[in-house]
């Protein structure tokens, strides 16, 4: 085998955020946080990917990409290791609980209070709690309720005063906080949601009389695959609707409980889900769905903090009238959050009272929930622009938020195309047309992250804003493309998937292999997320083979095994997990010493090449290029939060012996050092 699982990698990937809760010199809070998004990421790994391997397993005797074994022989290899990460995540929870402690930030449970608090939270509970709370009696003569796999539950167990034993459901109500927190002279005390529960449950079932009573937290995952049926009948949005509600009940694959539930208990519970086989069952701690510690309550402990780093103003941006003209002047390279989004909105709205400007399309993979894009879009419906908007509806887990804006853009005379019959479409474009002397001008946006102002705080990504004519001509087939789903465009100046994406990579990596073989330099440099594609995997062995130097940033699965002798020997990957999600995806070929520059939306996976519509551009500004080459040269040389990818999925930090580079430090300090810079006199771009 020359390829590791994409599971086991992924598995990999998630043991690296892990690795930033565990590490001292993180934040305390922020470590948190990275228990949080570790949490997160398994949920959504097994509503995905192990929804895929149960899948696989029914289908009995499959080849599996990158494993000896069977399906199921994967399946239990992937709960090895979850049960491996997750003895890591309580002993690492367990030791941030102390250092909170010294913070004088006590996270307690509902027995450590005194008399005095346990009254307050009493009355606390049954003022804004109590009437958000429905237990639901379990045995073997009831129907077992529909869960939510997006819920946390309580399991009780309790015993009347004449010994009788009963079983009984909460679910953790959806609208309350997970924590409260009682702020004392000199120290905080925070009590979960499930605790105050816990100190209430007596209340709660008083008709019983309890004399003991247990509560055990539990929560389990769906497959979360949607399946779109081919009935013609039906409309794409009521397709969408309707997966996204079978969504809801779909097939349970993980029950994560607490330990210490009674047998008897568990396997009422574990029955009646359907779990009761052992292989999608993980004991756990005390507390289930740590995703909410992404929002621990703690935001005035700055001191416990990252140091805020406010986006930069972009130096050709920062004190300008009007935007439009600068993009005319010079190529701009926007690479967030280390620069401000906030420039994309201010373009729209700007597009939206000229007068000049005819059209505005964009095509939207994902948005946030309070979208100044979307306001903006609808500000230039309203003032009579012609607005076009590809919204992508089988965005995952975005689908319900994503058919609201659908619904929200059309009542306001937006046009909105909903993707393509059988390719998502991930790219990131935007285009304004504007006339000026009866000339058409475009304003073209092609990126590699989506138009979502949250998500660009914490998400590393570039976007370039350019008049290049030739690229933004293609661009707009792009967006005929869109309209007239059976045109098949050629392309020059851009990268598209389906269409020539795969083609022209493949092709850039064989151009440095014939530079070697005639004695030249060859060299590749690559930065994306995932790694997965077979035909790309063995394309770059063989240019490692060839002896051109492949030096790879990923920051998540990467199946292709680096630096193994006889296959690999000139590839080297490295994995960077820091206070950023590095998202940027970007490549440089050597080219003989006139290197060829590539942003895109596509990561190398078979669905990006070949299942999309992803959009690609070859960079042509002299100072966009320098700038790539800057942003990988202080990665590749960062000291600090990058990894060693290799066979093994150890996870080795890249050597630390190193002189202190902090990566993602020094890229805030350039741009913050740069905002401060003037405008250049002349277009190298155009």
């Amino acid at each position: 085998m020359n390829t590791v699982n994409r599971e086991l990698s992924w598995l990999s990937f998630n043991e690296r955020v892990l690795q930033e809760a565990m590490d001292p010199n993180v934040p305390l809070i922020e470590r948190i946080r990275f228990l949080g998004i570790y949490s997160n990421n398994m949920d959504e790994f097994y509503r995905v990917r192990v929804a895929y391997v149960r899948r696989k397993m029914l289908l009995g005797k499959v080849k599996i990409k990158g494993f000896k074994g069977s399906a199921e022989d994967l399946y239990k290899a992937i709960r090895k290791e979850v049960i491996k990460q997750q003895g890591i995540f309580e002993k690492t929870y367990a030791e941030i609980l102390e250092l909170l402690r010294s913070e004088r930030i006590h996270v307690v449970n509902e027995a450590e209070f005194s008399p005095e608090d346990q009254d307050y939270l009493k009355d606390m509970f049954n003022r804004n709690v109590r009437h958000e709370v429905f237990p639901i009696l379990i045995d073997s003569k009831r129907p077992f309720p529909t869960l939510r796999d997006d819920a946390i539950y309580l399991a009780v167990s309790l015993t009347d005063q004449q010994d009788k034993k009963r079983f009984a459901l909460i679910q953790l109500p959806f609208k309350q906080p997970r924590f409260f927190r009682l702020d004392k002279e000199d120290h905080s005390l925070v009590i979960l949601l499930d605790d105050l529960i816990r100190l209430n449950l007596s209340s709660i079932f008083s008709v019983f009389e309890p004399k003991i009573i247990n509560a055990y937290t539990f929560k389990f995952t769906r497959d979360a695959e949607l399946d779109i049926d081919d009935d013609l009948s039906v409309n794409f949005m009521q397709k969408i609707k309707k997966s996204v509600q079978l969504r809801k009940v779909g097939d349970p694959l993980r029950l994560v409980y607490d330990s210490t539930m009674p047998k008897d208990l568990l396997k009422i519970v574990t029955h009646a889900l359907g779990m009761s086989s052992g292989l999608n069952t993980i004991p756990g701690g005390r507390y289930h769905n740590f995703k909410d510690f992404m929002s621990f309550p703690f935001g005035d402990r700055k001191d416990l903090q990252y140091v805020p780093q406010p986006p930069n103003f972009h130096p050709l941006l920062k004190d300008q009238k009007r935007l439009l003209p600068a993009i005319e002047r010079k190529d701009i390279l926007l690479h967030f959050p280390y620069q401000r989004f906030e420039h994309i909105v201010d373009i729209l709205r700007e597009a939206a009272l000229d007068p000049k400007v005819r059209a505005i399309r964009i095509n939207i993979y994902r948005l946030a929930k309070n979208s100044n894009v979307v306001n903006a879009l609808i500000s230039a419906a309203y003032n009579g622009k012609e607005v076009t908007v590809v919204l992508e509806l089988q965005a995952r887990f975005d689908e319900e938020n994503n058919l609201h804006w659908a619904d929200l853009l059309k009542e306001s005379g937006v046009r909105v195309i909903l993707g393509v019959p059988h390719l998502k479409v991930h790219s990131k474009l935007m285009q304004i047309e504007r006339m000026d002397k009866g000339k058409e001008k475009l304003y073209t946006y092609v990126g590699t992250g989506n138009f979502n102002e949250n998500t660009s705080r914490i998400y590393s990504d570039l976007a370039i804003l350019t008049c290049h004519p030739q690229i933004s001509a293609e661009v707009k087939k792009v967006f005929k493309l869109f309209e007239h789903n059976l045109d098949r465009p050629m392309f020059r100046h851009l990268l598209v998937s389906p269409f020539n994406n795969r083609r022209k990579i493949l092709a850039h990596i064989d151009a440095e292999i014939k530079h070697v073989k005639k004695g030249k330099k060859g060299l590749i440099r690559i930065k994306i997320n995932n790694l997965t594609d077979q035909q790309l995997i063995q394309k770059l062995y063989a240019a490692s083979a060839a002896g051109v130097k492949v030096e790879m940033i990923i920051r998540g699965i990467c199946c292709l095994i680096p630096r193994k002798k006889g296959l690999s020997d000139n590839i080297e990957v490295i994995s960077i997990v820091d206070r950023y999600l590095e998202h940027a995806r970007f490549l440089v070929f050597h080219n003989d010493g006139d290197p060829v520059h590539l942003i895109t939306s596509a990561d190398f996976m078979e669905r990006n090449m070949d299942s999309r519509i992803e959009v690609g551009m070859v960079v042509n500004d002299t100072d966009i290029k320098e700038e790539l080459d800057r942003i990988f040269d202080y990665q590749w040389k960062g000291s600090l939060k990058a990894r060693t990818i290799s066979g093994d999925l150890k996870n080795t930090f890249k050597r630390r012996d190193l002189p202190h580079f902090h990566a993602q430090y020094e890229l805030y300090q350039h741009y913050h050092a740069q905002q401060s810079l003037k405008e250049p006199k002349e277009s190298e771009s155009i």
